[in-house]
């Protein structure tokens, strides 16, 4: 069980850290008013099943959504309920 668990983990945040760096690619082409983006809520729905560590990855690296507030505050606020979240079902087990 572990071991799928950690699969689901690593492939959804590769997924994420992924989708931050082509939603920063499309902002770009956006600019140029030719294509749409990857909505904010799907990144924060993304962050919150389990792809917090690869959004968190992806705004630092991509440099993208540094400005808003429910990325710079919101995902390590996911992050760290997530870390509570496993902790006491964890001790729970």
């Amino acid at each position: 069980m572990l071991k799928v668990i950690g699969i689901y983990l690593l492939l959804i945040n590769l997924t994420t850290f992924i989708c931050f760096g082509v939603d920063k690619l499309l902002s770009k082409r956006k600019a140029k008013g030719k294509t749409s983006r990857i909505p904010e809520s799907t990144l924060l729905v993304m962050a919150a099943v389990g792809g917090s560590i690869g959004a968190i990855a992806g705004v630092y690296t991509w440099r993208h959504k540094t400005q808003h507030k429910k990325f710079t505050w919101g995902l390590p606020a996911i992050l760290i309920l997530q870390i509570v979240l496993t902790i006491l079902l964890w001790i729970k087990l």
